[in-house]
């Protein structure tokens, strides 16, 4: 197999599985607050406390994955241009 071969593979099997978790799983966590909707901060004595809520994810530590925001964008366009 000639490396370039190799490299559609590889490329066409990332794709392939992300496109997939996209359809299965649509929402993964949160980069920013690592799916638990709030920060955490530490009190004078070293505890760990609860933070503010977190803004991206609106405290829900569930953000829509990029794969799948673009697929419902394309199809809301799609339905937009073939309806009468």
């Amino acid at each position: 197999m000639t490396p370039i071969l190799a490299a559609i593979a590889c490329l066409l099997a990332v794709t392939l599985g992300y496109g997939g978790l996209c359809a299965i799983s649509p929402f993964g966590d949160c980069r920013k607050c690592r799916g638990m909707g709030h920060a955490l901060k530490t009190d004078r004595k070293g505890r760990t406390k609860r933070g503010k809520d977190c803004r991206r994810c609106r405290a829900t530590g569930k953000r829509i994955r990029v794969g799948r925001w673009l697929y419902n964008r394309w199809a809301r366009i799609y339905r937009a241009g073939t309806a009468d």
